[in-house]
């Protein structure tokens, strides 16, 4: 889970609060890069954070070389900050997206995307999952909230018809507001003495059983710019285009059912599904610049350079091929600090 339990590296251990899932960790416990890596690099004297900045360019140079970047400040003025190399770690959304905004005559369709891949093979991994209501006080909210996990059925099973594994995580099901919302089975009460009776009963005796799975590297799912639409500093909104392959809802649905075998053998008194259906919300955008030998079928070679641009480098979830189970974090994080090695390396030996 990267969540500290001692103290280590100057972070505190984890104290059980049960705020992990979209805050920060108020004890710098979990290991997000704010935490565990931004104050490192900044006691080198080495390293400026300038918070409330948005980049809108890559700037090239007439030999193809990236010399820095264009940003709005927090004053929404436009900057420029030259540099030696660039890297974007902007994700598999607004990494594409900017990569597309930088076009120029030498990249009439975007920045870095000879091979016309940018902004392709978006994947979301899938996500639904079983809700179980068990007899006795679970208090999942207290403490870290994801502590079991099941990873499998990665090797298909030609007799199951379709393609994908997934993990299946035990989770707290939420925190209090959104429970009241929508935590409750169905049928339960929605209003009045009745609904505040069972918010108190079962808030502490529900737990979700999520699913994840696996989605396929489609062509046809895609990151691309809005021909008319623009965001506050002026600059081309991006569009969105997903649709789940057949595959990922069979799968998602085989999860699902097997999540629900586990709840049930746990103890559960009772069971709800999470509807499977094609997603339009996801937090894992992956795949968009992906990574390859071949500078005709991929945007990064295996070092996370760009195959077109010497000095730009992508480091984040839009250079995997495949979405493994979805989670993806510490496996771009150990992508990073390799490719890190290699731009220092680069950089040595007059490669930059």
């Amino acid at each position: 889970m990267a969540i500290n339990s001692q103290p280590y590296n100057g972070r505190l251990a984890c104290q059980q609060c049960g705020f992990c899932y979209f805050f920060m960790c108020e004890y710098g416990a979990k290991s997000t890069s704010m935490a565990a890596m931004l104050p490192l690099a900044e006691a080198t004297g080495r390293c400026e954070i300038r918070p409330n900045s948005y980049v809108a360019r890559v700037e090239i140079d007439s030999k193809g070389r990236a010399t820095g970047v264009s940003y709005f400040d927090s004053q929404k003025q436009l900057q420029l900050q030259r540099a030696k190399a660039v890297i974007l770690c902007a994700n598999g959304a607004e990494t594409a997206r900017l990569l597309l905004n930088s076009e120029s005559s030498r990249f009439p369709n975007g920045l870095a995307n000879s091979s016309g891949m940018v902004g392709k093979h978006l994947m979301f991994n899938t996500y639904f999952g079983v809700h179980a209501e068990f007899e006795h006080p679970l208090n999942e909210y207290k403490g870290v909230q994801n502590t079991r996990m099941v990873l499998d059925f990665y090797e298909t099973d030609p007799k199951r018809g379709f393609y994908g594994g997934g993990g299946i995580d035990g989770r707290f099901g939420d925190y209090p507001i959104s429970f009241a919302l929508d935590g409750l089975p169905p049928g339960a009460p929605q209003w009045g003495e009745a609904f505040a009776r069972e918010l108190a009963e079962q808030f502490t005796r529900t737990m979700f059983f999520a699913t994840h799975g696996t989605s396929l590297p489609l062509e046809s799912n895609n990151i691309t710019l809005d021909p008319e639409l623009k965001d506050a500093w002026g600059l081309p909104c991006m569009r969105v285009t997903y649709r789940d392959h057949p595959d990922d809802l069979k799968n998602g649905q085989f999860l699902t059912s097997h999540a629900a075998e586990i709840a049930e053998a746990a103890g559960a008194r009772k069971t709800w599904l999470e509807p499977v259906q094609p997603q339009s919300l996801a937090v894992h955008l992956l795949g968009t610049c992906r990574m390859g030998n071949d500078p005709r079928s991929s945007v990064v070679d295996r070092y996370h350079r760009t195959h077109d641009v010497r000095n730009l480098f992508i480091c984040d979830g839009s250079s995997l091929v495949t979405s493994s189970r979805g989670q993806p974090t510490e496996t771009i994080a150990a992508l990073a600090f390799r490719a890190g090695e290699h731009i220092a390396a680069f950089a040595k030996r007059g490669e930059i």
